[in-house]
C-alpha cells in the first residue's frame, strides 16, 4: 500500500502531495513515476522557470502541479490529454496542493492550444496517438521552443525517436535515470510534413457505413476480434427502451444494437475523448438527428443516471494508461449495476483467462455464458429487483 512519504513528490519546483484518480483505500501505485521527476529535475538544471508550457499526456498532474505551483516562480500551465481520468486526476491534485484549477487550461486532444514556449510530453502507450500529437502541435512550435519527451525506458524505442524526428526535427536522448529517460527535440522548420492527421476508415461488415477511428481508439484499422463476436451474439430486446454502450470506442456495438431497436433511447460512453469523437461522427452517419442519443466523456458510467439502462454492452479494456489489470472492468460492472432497471441486463465480452464469469456473480448473484470460443466468452449479468 502506498505511504504518505510515497504520496510526496519532491523536485526542484517544490514539493506536492499527489493521489492516483480515482483515489483507492489501499492504494498500491503511486501517482507518478521517475520520467516524471527526471523532466522537472532537468528543467531545473536548465534554469528554466516560469514561462509558458503545455504537458501533454500528463497521467495525474505530476508535471502539471508542479510547474503551475513551482515555489519560484509558477508556470503558465496547458494540459492536454485524451483521458478524462487523468483531466480528474490533475484537478484534484491541483486542489489538493491549493493551486488554482481555474488556472491551468485543461484540453482535449482535438483542442487548439494557446501559444507556449515549454513542450512537455510524456511517451504514450499508442505510437499512433504520438504521431497525431506530434502533427498536431507542430504547427504551435518556434525554433526557440523547449521540446522534452519523458518515458520510462521500455516505453522509449527507436521507433518513437523515428517519429519525432520525423515530424519536429532532431532528436537525442538523455542517459537512463532510475529506468527514465528524456527525448530532446529541436524544431527543424525546413520539414515537409502533415499537419492535419486524419482519422482511420474502414467498412462495417455487411453494412455500407464506413466507422471513422481517432489515433488513441484501439485496433483502428479493423473491428477487433472481442468486439466481431460479441456482434454476433447481440440480444434482440424490443422491450428495451435504453441501450447503454459502456467504454463505446467508436460506436459499434451500440449502433448495431441501435439498428436492432429502432425506439431505443442510446447512451455511449467512454473515458477516452477520441473515442467520443469517433463515437459521434460515426452515430451521425448511422442515425437521423430525431434518435434520442447521448454522449460522456467520463469514467465508466460516470454521469448516467441509475435505474435507467434496459440493456449495457460493453468490451471492458485491461488497462488504464499505463498499467494493465482488471480495475477499470470491476469498476465497469459496479457502475452497469447502479445504473440498470431491475430486470436488465449487462452483456460483456472477454478473453477467457480474465475470468469475468466470477466477478459478475460475486456483483449480480448470477451470471451466464452467452457463447463462447477458444479465445472469447460472452456473458450476461441481470439486476434482480
Amino acid at each position: 500500500m502506498v505511504e504518505e512519504t510515497d504520496r510526496l513528490l519532491s523536485v526542484g519546483q517544490g514539493e506536492f502531495t499527489l493521489d492516483r484518480y480515482p483515489r483507492l483505500a489501499r492504494e498500491m501505485l503511486r501517482a507518478w513515476d521517475a520520467a516524471d521527476e527526471y523532466v522537472l529535475n532537468h528543467l531545473t538544471e536548465l534554469g528554466v522557470a516560469g514561462g509558458s508550457g503545455l504537458v501533454v499526456n500528463d497521467g495525474f498532474g505530476a508535471l502539471t502541479v508542479a510547474l503551475a505551483g513551482a515555489s519560484s516562480a509558477p508556470w503558465a500551465v496547458q494540459m492536454q490529454s485524451d483521458s478524462w481520468l487523468a483531466h480528474a486526476g490533475t484537478r484534484a491534485n491541483l486542489e489538493a496542493n491549493e493551486i488554482d484549477v481555474d488556472g491551468v487550461a485543461m484540453l482535449d486532444p482535438l483542442a487548439e492550444p494557446a501559444p507556449f514556449d515549454a513542450l512537455l510530453f510524456k511517451v504514450p502507450r499508442s505510437l499512433a496517438l504520438l504521431e497525431d500529437q506530434l502533427q498536431r502541435l507542430r504547427p504551435h512550435l518556434r525554433p526557440d521552443t523547449v521540446i522534452v519527451g519523458a518515458g520510462m525506458v521500455k516505453q522509449i524505442h527507436t521507433s518513437t525517436l523515428q517519429l519525432c524526428e520525423r515530424f519536429i526535427g532532431p532528436t537525442r536522448t538523455s542517459l537512463a535515470r532510475r529506468k527514465a529517460r528524456l527525448i530532446h527535440c529541436t524544431l527543424d522548420a525546413t520539414l515537409d510534413v502533415p499537419t492535419n492527421p486524419k482519422p482511420t476508415q474502414y467498412r462495417l461488415d455487411d453494412t455500407k457505413l464506413e466507422l471513422s477511428n481517432h489515433a488513441a481508439l484501439f485496433s483502428r484499422e479493423q473491428l477487433d476480434v472481442g468486439t466481431r463476436f460479441l456482434l454476433e451474439h447481440l440480444p434482440r430486446s424490443p422491450q428495451a427502451r435504453c441501450i447503454v454502450d459502456l467504454g463505446c470506442g467508436n460506436g459499434v456495438l451500440g449502433i448495431v444494437a441501435g439498428r436492432h431497436h429502432r425506439q431505443a433511447a442510446l447512451v455511449f460512453t467512454d473515458e477516452s475523448a477520441m473515442a467520443i469523437a469517433s463515437a459521434r461522427e460515426n452515430v451521425a452517419a448511422a442515425f437521423d438527428d430525431e434518435r434520442d442519443i447521448t454522449f460522456h466523456w467520463t469514467d465508466g458510467l460516470g454521469g448516467v443516471a441509475a435505474d435507467t439502462a434496459d440493456l449495457i454492452l460493453c468490451n471492458p479494456p485491461f488497462h488504464q494508461q499505463q498499467i494493465v489489470g482488471d480495475a477499470v472492468s470491476w469498476r465497469m460492472f459496479q457502475q452497469a449495476r447502479k445504473v440498470l432497471q431491475p430486470g436488465g441486463s449487462l452483456w460483456v465480452v472477454g478473453n477467457r483467462h480474465l475470468g469475468y464469469h466470477t466477478k459478475l456473480r460475486r456483483l449480480f448473484g448470477n451470471g451466464e455464458i452467452i457463447a463462447s470460443n477458444p479465445k472469447f466468452v460472452i456473458l450476461k449479468a441481470t439486476k434482480r429487483g
